[in-house]
């Protein structure tokens, strides 16, 4: 309940305030999260097409059939 208090207590430039250090911090969270996960892509890919290769027949690989997919995996 003090944190209900304290809450209505703030002016509004300190909810601002306090919005945008959260913003601030959901962003960087975000960024660091993309980061990783753009460091890893090629395991990613590898993991994720791995069904698809397997029941592929010889000599034949994937193709894409929108211009932007390719850019995704490679």
């Amino acid at each position: 309940m003090g944190n209900q208090e304290n809450f209505d207590k703030q002016t509004l430039t300190e909810h601002l305030t306090e919005l945008r250090s959260c913003l601030i911090i959901s962003m960087a969270a975000i960024g660091a999260g993309f980061a990783i996960a753009y460091t890893c892509i090629r395991p990613i890919a590898d993991w994720f097409f791995r069904p698809l290769v397997r029941v592929l027949p010889d000599k034949q690989s994937l193709i894409f059939i929108s211009y932007q997919e390719g850019f995704f995996f490679i």
